[in-house]
């Protein structure tokens, strides 16, 4: 497997929308009021769902191995 700077790059990007996945989340969830809860667990979904989907794109796209 050839280890290229597009490579890299791409695992870069991968990573970089995981820590700000993780700091969304944990953003969201700062202070659990039992009125918001379902608010909150909406935003926490959809919040993931985003971000999957650009993992996603990232690793069938620009990774996307022969």
């Amino acid at each position: 497997m050839e280890f290229t700077a597009k490579k890299l790059t791409s695992y870069a990007l991968a990573a970089l929308v995981i820590i700000v996945t993780g700091l969304a989340v944990l953003a969201i969830w700062d202070v659990i009021q039992l009125e918001d809860v379902m608010r909150k667990i909406m935003t926490s979904l959809l919040v993931i769902f985003a971000s999957s989907v650009v993992t996603l794109f990232i690793f069938n796209v620009v990774i996307k191995d022969n």
